[in-house]
């Protein structure tokens, strides 16, 4: 129950009602669970299941970023990257908030490099300083989506990549599994500011050969929703050669959409049942410590099932 809930070694408390035997009684279980998620410990939770989950574990390594282009982005800013998305986990418990707000919510949580990064009001205090942003629209921040620790680590260095991004929300985000790509894949530019054509138009020529539109057509239209962020995760309305950025895109079943908001509407018309069972995959995952199983398809629909009656909650 400790490493479930914590990733880490249980209190005093919890070891006296294991050494009484009576932890296995639903009313003490469901006093200690609610006790523990209460508990500021409830941040290892955060950190090592929000990051396993959404694949920014290693984040605070990432050395993959050119800072002699990008010379904003320093120590501070990866590590405010890094640290956004905890925060922003460990209020969705500690407050007992809809985990649909990690897809659809219009706050977040900034420190002061990350609140200069987003072009947010300054935040006053130190680096551990973190304020809760609502209307977080107004920057083109909201939800788990658009956080730059994501935006930064599915981009190549020196230019943007929908087809990472969009693997990313696709096979992360909502658990729809794609056919790994072929042997030989064809590679896009490395640098956006020495390209003739836009990212969107050299995919749409990367589309043609068949061995790869099948599965692109799949994500990189997720993905395209990100144009209007840079490879650092800075909002942006040019790309690094001058050029309009474009954030429209068609999603499958031909619905179209524009930038996070387009993408954000159609999660919720069309794929939010993939994000709840992939959720509840995950969870279940980590509660036995074992890997997905068709045995499990049971208990899951039974917790997405109740987690629907609780308001998501």
């Amino acid at each position: 129950l400790s490493y479930f809930l914590w990733a880490s070694m249980p209190d005093a408390e919890l070891l006296k009602h294991a050494a009484a035997g009576d932890l296995h009684k639903p009313a003490v279980l469901l006093t200690q669970a609610h006790r523990m998620l209460k508990d500021p410990k409830v941040k290892g939770l955060a950190t090592e299941f929000t990051g396993n989950w959404l694949v920014f574990r290693q984040f605070e390594t990432n050395n993959s970023v050119d800072r002699m282009r990008f010379p904003t982005f320093n120590d501070d800013l990866r590590e405010a990257m890094f640290q956004e998305p905890v925060h922003f986990m460990q209020d969705n418990i500690q407050n007992e908030r809809s985990v649909l707000d990690l897809p659809y919510g219009n706050y977040t949580f900034v420190n002061p490099p990350l609140a200069r990064h987003y072009g947010m009001p300054e935040v006053d205090g130190d680096n551990d300083t973190w304020v809760k942003v609502d209307n977080a629209d107004k920057y083109g921040r909201g939800g788990v989506l658009p956080m730059a620790v994501f935006m930064t680590a599915y981009s190549p260095g020196l230019r943007t990549s929908p087809v990472k991004r969009g693997n990313w929300v696709v096979q992360k985000v909502l658990g729809i599994r794609v056919p790994p790509p072929p042997p030989v894949v064809p590679e896009l530019p490395a640098d956006e500011a020495k390209t003739d054509l836009p990212i969107r138009e050299m995919l749409a020529e990367h589309h043609k050969n068949p061995f790869c539109a099948g599965c692109h057509l799949r994500f990189d239209s997720f993905g395209l929703a990100f144009e209007g962020y840079g490879p650092v995760g800075s909002a942006r309305t040019k790309d690094l050669a001058g050029r309009p950025v474009d954030a429209s895109t068609t999603y499958p079943g031909g619905v179209n959409g524009d930038g996070l908001v387009g993408l954000k509407s159609f999660i919720h018309d069309h794929r939010q049942d993939n994000f709840v069972g992939n959720l509840a995959r995950k969870r279940r995952a980590e509660a036995r410590n074992s890997a997905r199983q068709l045995s499990d398809e049971a208990l899951v629909d039974k917790m997405t099932t109740k987690l629907a009656a609780d308001g998501y909650m």
